[in-house]
């Protein structure tokens, strides 16, 4: 407001009680004595002062230019602080900031027109009631007209601290007693808001309609029987509960947008983050614009604690994006502890979870639809596309809607015909989104105070973390993110090689019936590298002639001689303790050596036993048990002949050795084995038949009877003691 004035300003302002003339405000400045000084603009001359001009002027003047644009802040703090103000509704408290703020404008009012409180408050009120004074459009709407009397009150609760007098609601009495409300006994209101709820494009016609034909022509109310009431009286109703009922109509009509707008989600959720690299999120989305090959995928990661945030823009939605994504963050940030996806197809394939599991990550998912669970990168996601998108050209909107404006920034004749990419402007490749993207997180994002840092930026919470990062070797990392071959990459080795895509790799290194998983070489189609079916252990590369440049019929050749070598190096060992069992014992004597012992350690407990026979049985002992015929009687005279006989014919101390006839050599067999069951007994054998059992022992008729029939005694033929004399 301005405060100097030369005497053609003061004229021209028409202010009451000043001439509107230059020369007649000159002739008063004069006669009044105004207080004046030299005028420094251009054209020089006297300016007189405000506070110079006559009360009833500089009363004017002010309310005129007067702005209560808003309570003042200690007075909404004091106000605030009372007990009541958490009592009372809505409309009272606009109705008691309005009357502060007229307060407020009062005190403005009377100091900058220099006079006294009760002349301000009588011109304010008359200036306020004809429209000069220049306040807020909701202090106007809470409060309509102002008496001195009514300042003086109003002043004198809030002097006393009791500003919640000032909040009054005048539609308190009446809420919730309108016809509709209280008509048979609520059953009206709740049927209407089930109607909203089914369908919320019914209108105040159809509602009407539709209670008229579930209740009739008549209603309830207090007691009272009234006609329906009118359409305008639904219209009023219907609003009114579509305010007050929102948040209950959008959860019966709308469970998504209830979910992101008004479900509780709280805050501090993830106050055990305490370090960088704690806890990851990963999400994708489609980007809000179109490249020159069309429209491309997002996938962006954020670090929960320090909210860096790192994007790869990819074609279509893969694993192998995520894949890339986490090769970005891993050698930008360091290796996570966690990361936590949804179900999507891309986050929990095979080939993510085999990458996760090699680098030790952790794999948290979220529940299925529940985009809250990771709602710091559906943020960050949203902060990518509205604050860096839009700014960029072949932008398309995040909706339909959004896109139709966008289009009709041209006239549908010079639409008419056109391709889309020229209507929208597409100008970047893929490669370029990828460039600006980086630099926006880089130069724009990451210097940005964070709500949810307490105004830190990212940049400025990761560069304050003490905490160790993890970090992988770049080489490692790339093996493991090589792309692997169809069927998760495993292959089974054969004699011609590995089967990759038609073409045959040689891998001599890698036996035949080998199982193993292959990952192809990004910069050589010819190459692969081969790993065991867990990805752990590095088995070696595998060389596919054709697609390498080498010559198929030498390759195979060395191949085939390396298979050799490898194969004899691992046989070297079982060759050579092969060779040493061919020269030592046979393996049936090692065998049933083993068990024999084995035999020899268990005792067969006795058990009872008893005869058993039959007619059959008796009769057949009868007919085997051999009869001899019966010794004649020979007379005592006889015998003592024979004898006598014996001894004449018997030279004395002649050593006799019986006569065998020729043997079977069934029987040598049966006489090595007694004589083997006699040794096995403790008896001492004869040096004759010791002899000749050790001598048939090494003989071949008496191993192939033992390879035939077995030995029932696992005792070797020992030398037996020679008997004396």
């Amino acid at each position: 407001m301005k405060s100097w004035f030369t005497a053609a300003e003061i004229a021209g302002l028409g202010l009451p009680d000043i001439p509107e003339s230059e020369r007649g405000v000159r002739k008063m400045a004069g006669r009044d004595a105004w207080p004046s000084r030299e005028r420094e603009a251009s054209g020089g001359g006297r300016e007189y002062p405000l506070s110079a001009l006559p009360t009833a002027a500089r009363a004017a003047y002010v309310a005129r230019h007067l702005q209560a644009l808003d309570v003042p802040v200690e007075v909404v703090r004091a106000a605030a602080s009372e007990p009541e103000a958490e009592l009372a509704a809505p409309a009272a408290l606009d109705q008691r900031d309005g009357r502060l703020a007229i307060l407020a404008a009062v005190e403005d009012f009377a100091a900058s027109a220099g006079i006294g409180r009760k002349r301000a408050d009588t011109l304010f009120c008359a200036a306020y009631e004809a429209g000069a004074v220049e306040v807020a459009a909701w202090v106007r709407a809470a409060v309509r007209s102002v008496t001195p009397r009514t300042l003086a009150r109003w002043r004198a609760a809030q002097a006393a601290g009791a500003t919640h007098r000032l909040a009054v609601d005048k539609g308190a009495a009446r809420r919730g007693k309108g016809v509709l409300e209280v008509a048979n006994a609520g059953d009206v209101k709740v049927f209407c808001l089930a109607l909203l709820s089914r369908n919320p494009l019914f209108t105040a016609d159809h509602v009407r309609d539709l209670v008229g034909g579930q209740f009739g022509p008549t209603l309830e109310v207090r007691g009272k029987v009234l006609p329906l009431p009118p359409l305008r009286t639904f219209q009023e109703a219907l609003k009114g509960w579509k305010t007050t009922h929102k948040v209950e109509l959008t959860a019966l009509t709308n469970p998504d947008a209830f979910k992101n707008r008004y479900r509780l989600s709280g805050r501090g959720a993830m106050a055990h983050v305490q370090a960088p690299n704690q806890l990851w999120m990963i999400d994708a989305s489609p980007v809000d614009m179109l490249c020159l090959d069309g429209r491309h995928n997002v996938y962006v990661a954020i670090d929960i604690f320090t909210r860096r945030i790192i994007a790869y823009v990819t074609k279509t939605p893969r694993a192998e994006g995520v894949s890339l994504l986490m090769r970005r963050a891993i050698l930008a940030w360091g290796v996570p502890e966690e990361v936590k996806t949804d179900n999507g197809a891309d986050f929990v394939a095979h080939a993510t979870r085999r990458l996760f599991a090699a680098i030790g990550i952790r794999r948290v998912t979220a529940e299925a639809f529940s985009p809250e669970q990771k709602g710091h990168v559906e943020r960050a996601i949203g902060t990518f596309q509205r604050g860096f998108v839009r700014l960029l050209p072949g932008f398309i909107g995040h909706s339909v809607a959004d896109r139709k404006v966008i289009e009709a920034r041209k006239s549908f004749a010079a639409r008419l015909g056109e391709d889309p990419r020229e209507a929208l402007c597409v100008e970047l490749s893929a490669a370029e989104l990828q460039r600006y993207a980086d630099a926006w997180i880089a130069s724009k994002y990451d210097h940005r105070p964070h709500e949810g840092l307490g105004g830190v930026t990212p940049f400025q919470a990761a560069a304050a973390s003490t905490a160790p990062i993890r970090t992988v070797e770049e080489r490692a990392l790339d093996m493991l993110l090589a792309p692997v071959a169809g069927q998760h990459g495993l292959r089974t080795a054969t004699k011609s090689g590995i089967r990759i895509d038609g073409f045959h790799y040689l891998a001599p290194q890698v036996l035949p019936e080998t199982q193993v998983m292959v990952r192809m070489d990004p910069a050589d189609m010819g190459r692969a590298f081969l790993f065991d079916p867990a990805g752990i252990t590095y088995l070696g590369e595998a060389i596919c002639p054709e697609l390498a440049g080498i010559d198929p019929k030498l390759a195979v050749e060395a191949a085939k001689a390396e298979q050799a070598r490898i194969i004899a190096e691992r046989t070297a060992s079982v060759r050579k303790e092969a060779r040493r069992l061919t020269k030592g014992p046979r393996l049936i004597d090692l065998a049933l050596r083993h068990t024999a012992r084995q035999a020899g350690t268990l005792v067969d407990f006795p058990k009872a036993r008893e005869a058993h026979t039959t007619p059959a049985l008796e009769a057949a002992a009868e007919a085997a048990t051999p009869r001899s015929a019966p010794a004649p009687r020979l007379s005592d005279e006889t015998r003592a002949l024979r004898a006598r006989l014996a001894a004449e014919a018997a030279p004395e101390g002649a050593q006799v050795r019986p006569l065998h006839a020729t043997e079977t050599p069934k029987q040598r067999w049966n006489r090595a084995q007694a004589l083997e069951r006699r040794l096995a007994a403790g008896e001492a054998l004869a040096p004759e038949e010791t002899t000749w059992l050790l001598g048939y022992a090494q003989g071949p008729e008496y191993k192939g009877f033992k390879l035939t029939f077995g030995d029932s005694h696992d005792v070797a033929p020992r030398q037996a003691p020679v008997e004396a004399g």
